[in-house]
């Protein structure tokens, strides 16, 4: 088991790129048991949970070749339609293989997933919207069991609405689902985060008809097939955010390329709000810590277009080093708050109360071992200890490596003083 081994100190400087987005190629993945013919992904992110997808999409009959960050793949094999529980309960996202299987194989059988652990995360909604499309789905022995009708899904009125926001995966979903129904299906209460838009913008390349993605209402008009076209997938914006609070917090120049400014605007938002200097271009983001004044900004986490929850964890940390009192609000997942213990126990003065954390700073920091929880805990936890005197040693880094892509080595070119290391302590 490996760590990472941080000693804090260092302003990050330089340019660095974000590898590609984990929650999009995910579902562009899972599109392929859709297709027709062979598809090559470029910017495919090499990464935990794609390794996972990947494991259990060619149990789904699918094989690949992949040259660096390019992917092929293609479906051999349509008959297999039960997915396997140990693939399964390593990650959440595998939920995405129910619509497509259903829609082109007319039957699934997929285990309730696992991934991160913090608090309620219900797949009813996913349920909800493929019986609203005319499949039975039944859960037997921790399996949803689902059978398409003898005709196939059937195009219908699908509200996602809930008391937990809109879904991400939910949405998806039933997109996958729904381009293959006959007739036209409606997605009322859509999430509309950008991996949404780019898993519709590349079903409408291999010939959907989608409409309004992006927005809370998505039209899609079934059709009978769908053909393989090659796609980029876009930069990772929480990867993005990530070191861009890296820079901010430890007062440096960082500039990161490669990414969409637009996906990150309710970061930038604060980070400006906060007293730090943002510049942006067509396709980067620089933010310029700068020797000014940084004090502390209200933040809330809710569906895109505002503030993402997968940044929440790493924003606390910068938050840390700001002067005054930062309110934080869970308002996605209100538990979602596993990384407090371990960044009071590097001296963050932390106040939790519910949904809400109060960060009092700045706080001096000093280095001691930490145990990371999920993934984006891991991340804050690794920019703490950028500050931090001394050195921090960050366990359980496996959830780290579930969404970034050899980030110590992306730090390090910044000037972080972090490297990988094997565990000799495994709690």
């Amino acid at each position: 088991m490996d760590c990472f081994q941080v000693v804090g100190g260092n302003a990050l400087n330089g340019v660095v790129a974000a590898s590609g987005s984990k929650n999009a190629t995910l579902p562009l993945l899972a599109a392929g048991l859709l297709l027709e013919g062979r598809s090559t992904l470029a910017g495919v992110p090499d990464l935990r949970d794609i390794d996972t997808i990947l494991e259990l999409l060619r149990e789904l009959g699918m094989v690949f070749e992949r040259h660096g960050d390019c992917l092929s793949h293609a479906v051999v094999d349509s008959a297999v339609t039960a997915a396997p529980y140990d693939i399964v309960r390593r990650m959440r996202a595998s939920i995405c293989v129910l619509g497509p299987l259903l829609a082109r194989r007319g039957a699934a059988k997929v285990p309730l997933p696992g991934g991160c652990v913090f608090g309620l995360r219900p797949v009813d909604l996913h349920v909800r919207g493929l019986q609203a499309l005319g499949a039975e789905i039944t859960q037997e022995f921790g399996c949803l069991i689902g059978k398409a009708p003898a005709k196939g899904l059937r195009g219908a009125v699908i509200d996602l609405r809930s008391a937990f926001g809109s879904t991400v995966l939910g949405t998806v979903n039933v997109m996958l689902a729904a381009v293959l129904a006959q007739g036209t299906s409606l997605i009322r209460s859509a999430a509309r985060e950008p991996e949404v838009v780019e898993v519709a913008n590349y079903l409408c390349a291999c010939g959907a008809q989608i409409s309004g993605a992006g927005s809370d209402c998505i039209e899609i008009q079934g059709v009978d097939s769908l053909r393989a076209v090659p796609w980029r997938v876009p930069a990772d914006r929480i990867e993005t955010g990530t070191l861009l609070l890296a820079g901010a917090i430890t007062r440096g120049k960082v500039r990161v390329a490669g990414c969409r400014p637009l996906d990150l605007s309710a970061l930038l938002h604060l980070m400006l709000a906060s007293g730090l200097k943002i510049t942006t271009g067509v396709d980067w983001i620089e933010v310029d810590g700068g020797s000014g004044d940084l004090h502390a900004v209200p933040c809330e986490t809710a569906p895109f277009p505002e503030f993402p929850t997968d940044l929440q964890a790493q924003w606390m940390a910068y938050c840390t080093q700001v002067a005054g009192i930062s309110k934080i609000t869970e308002g996605v997942y209100p538990e979602r708050f596993m990384h407090v213990p371990e960044l009071q126990r590097l001296g963050a003065n932390l106040e939790r109360c519910g949904a809400t954390t109060l960060v009092h700073g700045p706080s001096f920091l000093m280095g001691a071992p930490v145990l990371a929880s999920d993934l984006r805990a891991s991340a804050s936890l690794v920019l703490a200890g950028l500050v931090a005197q001394g050195e921090t040693t960050v366990r359980r880094v496996y959830h780290l490596d579930r969404g970034y892509q050899r980030l110590e080595q992306k730090l390090a070119s910044l000037g972080a003083h972090v490297q990988r290391l094997v565990d000799s302590d495994k709690p």
